[in-house]
C-alpha cells in the first residue's frame, strides 16, 4: 500500500509532462523524488530512525536541487532549449496512449529508485552501519553533482564555445552523471540488508540498474554532441583520450559506439 501511495504521488507530480513532454524526465523527475522524500517522512513519522530521516531529507534536497536547477536552466538558457529540441522528442507526434505509458513507467521508475528507503522503513529495520554508509555515499553524490553543475555553468559563461575540462571535469568527462550514479548507489546500499522477498529486491535492483543505464546513455548522448561540436579541436581529442567518460580511474574513454545505450 505504501508503495502504491508513493507511486500515485509520483504520477501526480510528474503529470506536468503532459504540458511539455521532456518534463516527464526532467522537472517531473526531480520534484517527484522530492515528493517521495516528503511522503516517507509523513507516512512513517512514528517509526523513523535518524538514518531514515537523513535519507528522506537527502531525497528532498536532491529532488528540489535538480528540479530547481533544471527549471532555471530552461528559463535562462536558449542554447539548452535548442539542444533539447534536437535531442529529445517534444511529444507532438506521439499518441496520447504512448504518453500515458511513458508517464506511468517514469513514475514507477522513480519509486523503484527510492524503494530501498521505503522498504527499510516498512520492514522496521533499525539504524546500522550499512545504512549509514549508503547515506554518506548519497550525500557525496549530491555534492559532486551540484559542484559539477556549478563548475560547468561558471566555465561556460566565460568560455561559451569551448568544452569544459576544469575542476571535477579533469577526473571524468561527466562528473554530474557520476554524481547521479553515486546518489542512487548510496540509496541502494542503504537498504541492501533490509530488503525482504523477491519483489522488494526486484524493485530496488531494477531501479538502480535502470538509472545507471540511463546515466551511461546520457554520457553517450553528450559524447556524440561534443564530438560534433569539438571533434576538430586537438585539445579536445587529447582530453577525451586521457579522461574517462564516467567512471574514475577506469580506462573507458568512449561509449559512442554502443548504440544500445539510450539516456
Amino acid at each position: 500500500m505504501d508503495f502504491l501511495i508513493l507511486f500515485l504521488g509520483a504520477m501526480v507530480i510528474s503529470a506536468i509532462g503532459f504540458k511539455k513532454f521532456v518534463w516527464f524526465i526532467s522537472l517531473g523527475y526531480g520534484f517527484a523524488i522530492a515528493g517521495i522524500g516528503v511522503a516517507l517522512l509523513v507516512l512513517f513519522h512514528g517509526s523513523l530512525t535518524p538514518v531514515t530521516v537523513v535519507l528522506s531529507v537527502l531525497l528532498i534536497i536532491y529532488g528540489c536541487r535538480l528540479g530547481g536547477y533544471l527549471l532555471m536552466r530552461e528559463r535562462r538558457s536558449a542554447s539548452y532549449q535548442n539542444t533539447m529540441k534536437h535531442e529529445i522528442k517534444d511529444g507532438s507526434d506521439m499518441k496520447f496512449v504512448l504518453k500515458v505509458l511513458v508517464w506511468v513507467v517514469c513514475a514507477l521508475l522513480y519509486v523503484c529508485e527510492a524503494s530501498p528507503v521505503l522498504f527499510r522503513l516498512q520492514n522496521g529495520a533499525g539504524m546500522d552501519g550499512v545504512s549509514v554508509v549508503g547515506a554518506v555515499i548519497m550525500a557525496l553524490g549530491i555534492i559532486l553533482e551540484s559542484a559539477s553543475d556549478l563548475t560547468k555553468n561558471s566555465y561556460k559563461k566565460k568560455h561559451p564555445k569551448r568544452f569544459c575540462d576544469v575542476g571535477l571535469f579533469r577526473l571524468v568527462r561527466c562528473p554530474n552523471y557520476l554524481g547521479e550514479v553515486l546518489i542512487w548507489t548510496g540509496v541502494f546500499v542503504s537498504g541492501v540488508i533490509a530488503l525482504e522477498g523477491f519483489w522488494q529486491w526486484a524493485a530496488a535492483i531494477g531501479g538502480w540498474i535502470c538509472i545507471v543505464y540511463i546515466m551511461f546513455g546520457g554520457a553517450r548522448r553528450l559524447e556524440l554532441r561534443q564530438n560534433k561540436n569539438y571533434g576538430d579541436d586537438p585539445e579536445y581529442q587529447k582530453y577525451v583520450k586521457t579522461t574517462p567518460i564516467l567512471v574514475p580511474f577506469i580506462p573507458l574513454y568512449s561509449v559512442a559506439k554502443y548504440k544500445w545505450l539510450v539516456g
